[in-house]
């Protein structure tokens, strides 16, 4: 993991986005790429918030000595309350239950802490309806112990630039917003825009962008792809376990589904679907780098190794292997195997499991 590579991306963004402030999003363990280290490099290079799913994922960051706001992205269950107020960290909240349970959690700590309401336009996953926003932001400026710091909503098709969509959301938000604005209850923070939105609708940036993907440098979608220098920041590499020459005829793996038509050379590395490399990338073209070169997986992907067809190439046990990231002129990306895969670059670099040791460079 490079963390200069996080540095430089979050870095972009926020002159990109400059004066909204930029909330780095590192839930899922900072999207398989390490929280705390990724969280640090973030607020190193200007980002000013921090964004988690869970709210043990806020407490480890906490527990890391990391004081920056953390805003917990989706509502805390009630019995969560206590602890959200305990670790200063930033319930959304979007129910009246939410806002009981953060209000009863603060009087009992003599805390008045803040709170961000979510508003639906349209995602149809998590927030109050936009015809709610009204009545529950005049909940929460009623309690003593609660303060309504921020409103936002979340973009649904960001990523596809010239999606109409995206438009109405922002209609939709702003509505919401001027619904306030007309009670004296508008916040001191508006935030809408996820990372794609961030770097092609700068009408949905608002006060402050919620960047995930981006801060890891991988772009939100191949449409996206080029639109900023972002640098990939995870590297997957192995090395060589095994290598044997087969003859023409013989197969390999589960299933025996791949027969060599000519003699080879077999590499077999010490990754497999345990550790996230997809069980069918080798079905779809899935390549790996070595020396430089893309070879092909062969063979069903196992729970713990893979094989590699190289051809006549002098292979060794020892040599390393890339199977997202660079080596020499060659790039491998975890947008490319989404697109092999039929899903996305998150879905690739979250899976990758916890076996897989992590080495956080230039931290």
């Amino acid at each position: 993991m490079d963390l200069g590579a996080v540095a430089h991306n979050v870095s972009l963004l926020a002159a990109r986005v400059a004066p909204a402030q930029v909330c780095a999003v590192v839930k899922a363990d900072g999207y398989g790429h390490g929280a705390v280290p990724v969280a640090r490099a973030a607020l190193g290079a200007g980002a000013t918030w921090l964004a988690v799913a869970l709210v043990d994922e806020g407490v480890a960051l906490r527990r890391a000595g990391l004081d920056a706001p953390v805003l917990v992205l989706s509502e805390p269950r009630p019995e969560e309350m206590a602890r959200v107020v305990e670790h200063d960290l930033t319930a959304t909240v979007y129910s009246l239950a939410g806002i009981t349970a953060l209000a009863e959690a603060a009087r009992e700590r003599g805390a008045t802490v803040g709170a961000h309401l979510k508003v639906n336009t349209g995602m149809n996953r998590v927030g109050a309806q936009p015809g709610e926003v009204l009545a529950l932001a005049r909940a929460v400026a009623a309690d003593p112990a609660l303060r309504l710091d921020a409103l936002w909503t979340h973009c649904a098709v960001a990523d596809e630039p010239d999606h109409p969509f995206t438009a109405e959301q922002l209609y939709r938000f702003r509505a919401a917003v001027a619904a306030l604005e007309g009670e004296g209850l508008r916040p001191p923070l508006l935030h809408a825009a996820n990372s794609a939105a961030t770097l092609v609708h700068p009408e949905a940036r608002f006060d402050l962008v919620r960047a995930g993907i981006a801060v890891y440098g991988i772009d939100p979608a191949p449409a996206l792809a080029g639109v900023v220098d972002l640098a990939p920041a995870l590297t997957l590499r192995a090395r060589v376990t095994h290598v044997k020459r087969v003859t023409a005829g013989e197969r390999v793996s589960y299933g025996l589904r791949h027969e060599f038509v000519t003699a080879t050379t077999v590499a077999t590395l010490p990754l497999g679907y345990a550790d996230g490399v997809p069980r069918r990338l080798s079905g779809v073209g899935g390549e790996v780098l070595i020396g430089g070169r893309r070879r092909p997986l062969v063979g069903v992907v196992t729970m713990d190794q893979c094989m590699v067809d190289c051809g006549d190439d002098a292979v060794a046990v020892g040599d390393d292997v890339v199977l997202i990231g660079r080596q020499g002129d060659e790039e491998v990306t975890a947008n490319e195997w989404g697109e092999r895969l039929g899903t996305i670059g998150y879905e690739v670099v979250c899976a990758i499991g916890p076996r897989v040791p992590r080495v956080h460079l230039g931290g």
